[in-house]
């Protein structure tokens, strides 16, 4: 496994060739086993420390600390960061604007030539970043390697696509006339990530802005800080210049909201919750003084994804899908199947093979690779159980139903199977963010399809059938961003699955897709006559 003090590149190095998707570790063999126990002894060794914020390359400190704790074992400090408030907003804008005065102007090869080496270093040390995810968000090893995955293809997909942005000719070209296109930076990007793909989708939003050049001031978590420092540093090691991206963990309510309504913040790229996104959507369209744009929003909402299960699916199949998409990283995710909506003809099948596969899942600390381990907080596992208690009412409890005490001191909660949900009731309708499954009776494929698009959101869904007519009528009708037939909702590929959503599950802005970049440029468009 490489060390630390891998040699950084020139600054010049470019990737050439088609996108590939990065490769997942096989821990079936011994040797990668090895190496992750290693990178976990190594990253343990590491927990605890102060982070700065990073203002224009200035380290600051502050009063107010931000705790980054272990969900799997909350006496256990990840890292302590400095808290950004209100004062902290325009220093950070001052010095972001400074950067963009040079970074824009910055070549594209070398832009995206940070990328690629981002994605470089990235492969010599994805053992540590994983381990970083183990302790920080208590994500097992595949998950983490997902997350770590996902963050060097959108290095390298990025990459690419600001260099094809770069090339992109009109369509026309008149008579006597010189016609070019240009698609160029915005200005200063508020971005401000989620927790539970604190890497990938912190990553992904910050350097597709960066790569446009743009300059961004990033608001991580604060459930997640730790890993975006991480990334910062990396790309500090690489030569990003002072001002670029803008290290600020703070309050969403302080910070958060003061960055998002600053007359010179050019666009906000957000992925959280609705409520959230609605309010940042609702800032951001009212006019502050001195504001000379309209801001734009790249959101992503949340979801409450259904899976299909039709009378003549492959059961067995169906069964391992739902459990993987319901369960994967503890059901902490937009995509994460939270509804399971069953023809009656196989629904108790279904039922009882779903009961025995969801009862094989192992919940415990995620550094020994548990199959599942500790939801995020206190707070979030206090709700999670409050719609536990509420599903016992208005349902079945088929498995689980409460917290894995024996895993021990965190914030672990059994994988929860609930079933004979009615449609338009609490659990079928609200986000749960957790391992909590509600499983719907479906009379047949058009109830069961009127049932999958009743909701406010419309993030990912899947459907299980051997019949091409319903696959047609599905890819038709059930009105999701990113639909998946015969296989789990989760798990979304970048460059294979662009991913967003529709509804309430926000701007469907199809992050690693190839009209992503165009959400974070503007074009210009030159006509100049010849003679």
């Amino acid at each position: 496994m490489a060390t630390l003090e891998a040699p950084v590149r020139p600054r010049t190095t470019l990737h050439h060739g088609q996108f590939v998707n990065e490769p997942f570790f096989d821990f079936r063999k011994e040797e990668n086993v090895r190496k992750m126990r290693s990178a976990i002894a190594k990253v343990r060794g590491q927990l605890g420390r102060e982070y700065d914020l990073i203002i224009g390359g200035q380290r600051v400190k502050t009063t107010d600390k931000i705790k980054s704790l272990n969900p799997a074992k909350p006496s256990d400090i990840v890292g302590i960061h400095q808290k950004a408030g209100k004062e902290h907003v325009e220093p950070a804008m001052t010095a972001a604007l400074k950067a963009f005065e040079s970074w824009s102007r910055t070549s594209v090869e070398e832009r995206a030539s940070l990328l690629f080496r981002a994605a470089d270093l990235l492969r010599e040390r994805k053992m540590e970043f994983m381990a970083w995810l183990v302790f920080e968000v208590s994500k097992n090893w595949v998950e983490a390697d997902a997350d770590i995955s996902e963050t060097i293809d959108f290095c390298e997909f990025y990459g690419r696509e600001a260099l094809r942005f770069a090339k992109v000719q009109p369509p026309t070209q008149l008579p006597g006339e010189r016609d070019s296109l240009f698609y160029i930076p915005l200005g200063v990007g508020a971005v401000i990530p989620p927790w539970n793909f604190p890497c990938a989708i912190m990553a992904g939003m910050t350097l597709a802005s960066v790569v446009s050049g743009n300059t961004v001031i990033l608001k991580p978590s604060s459930d997640s800080p730790t890993i975006a420092a991480k990334l910062v540093e990396l790309l500090e090691e690489l030569g990003m210049p002072e001002g670029v991206v803008n290290f600020c963990p703070g309050a969403g309510a302080s910070f958060g909201d003061a960055v998002v309504a600053h007359p010179k913040t050019r666009y906000i790229a957000f992925t959280g919750s609705r409520e959230v996104g609605l309010r940042i959507n609702q800032v951001a369209a009212q006019q502050a003084p001195g504001q000379m744009w309209i801001k734009r929003t790249v959101l992503e909402m949340g979801g409450k994804d259904a899976i299909i299960v039709d009378a003549d699916s492959d059961i067995d199949s169906a069964v391992e899908g739902v459990a993987q998409a319901a369960f994967g990283f503890q059901g902490q995710k937009c995509s994460a199947c939270s509804r399971a909506i069953v023809d009656e003809r196989v629904y108790d099948k279904f039922l009882e093979q779903l009961k025995a596969r969801v009862e094989k899942i192992t919940v415990g600390d995620p550094a020994e690779n548990a199959n599942m381990g500790a939801v995020i907080n206190e707070g979030s596992m206090k709700s999670i159980l409050g719609y536990i208690e509420q599903g016992k009412k208005d349902g079945r409890l088929i498995t689980g139903g409460e917290r894995a005490t024996e895993a021990g001191e965190g914030y672990f909660i059994r994988p929860t199977v609930i079933a004979d949900i009615q449609p338009k009731s609490k659990l079928e309708q609200e986000e749960i963010f957790g391992p909590v499954l509600a499983v719907i009776k479906a009379r047949g494929f058009d109830h069961a399809m009127q049932i999958a698009n009743d909701t406010e959101f419309g993030l990912t869904g899947a459907i299980y059938t051997s019949s091409r007519e319903k696959i047609e009528r599905a890819i038709q009708e059930f009105h999701v961003g990113n639909l998946y037939i015969n296989r789990k909702c989760t798990g979304a590929m970048v460059g294979a699955h662009p991913f967003g959503g529709f509804n309430m599950s926000g701007t469907d802005s199809k992050s690693g897709g190839p009209d992503y970049l165009y959400l974070f440029t503007q074009a210009k468009s030159v006509g100049e006559r010849v003679s």
